[in-house]
């Protein structure tokens, strides 16, 4: 296996991790980029992007989206159970994601880990993007550094 497969296999690993330990039943974008902020990242470091800076913005998106729904998370002990298994199914949002970071690449050799990184980021609409927004974290601005670093 190139190096790429193994990088793609860990942050698809520890996705899995971490939707587990949310009681997910499938791996999301959102758990990816848990997974990808477990490694050292320079562009999300810079940031100030680490896993708990990531994981603190999708708690926030988590409440902003039960607000809109007129439920106030304060009032509800919503802390998951961690699943007993493992998800070992990839959802929808993270197929989009790792569709558009291979995409960026030329070919399979070119791929990198930030064109995984890149292939969340580039996603318009869904949890990853709101909860960024929300952190105030320009993520225009991060995705044209990594196309930078990839072209």
């Amino acid at each position: 296996m190139s190096a790429i497969d193994h990088y793609l296999q860990r942050i698809i690993l520890r996705g899995a991790e971490e939707a587990q330990a949310e009681a997910g039943t499938v791996i999301e974008a959102q758990h990816l980029l848990l997974a990808i902020a477990a490694e050292p990242d320079p562009v999300l470091a810079a940031a100030g992007l680490d896993r708990a800076a990531i994981r603190a913005a999708l708690d926030t998106e988590f409440a902003h989206s039960l607000a809109a729904a007129g439920v106030d998370r304060s009032a509800f002990d919503l802390r998951s159970t961690p699943s007993p298994k493992r998800p070992d199914k990839v959802g929808a949002s993270a197929k989009l994601a790792l569709e558009r970071g291979f995409a960026q690449a030329k070919r399979k050799k070119d791929l990198r880990p930030a064109h995984i990184t890149l292939g969340v980021l580039l996603a318009e609409v869904g949890t990853v993007p709101r909860a960024l927004a929300l952190a105030g974290i320009d993520r225009a601005g991060l995705a044209e550094q990594l196309s930078r670093q990839v072209a």
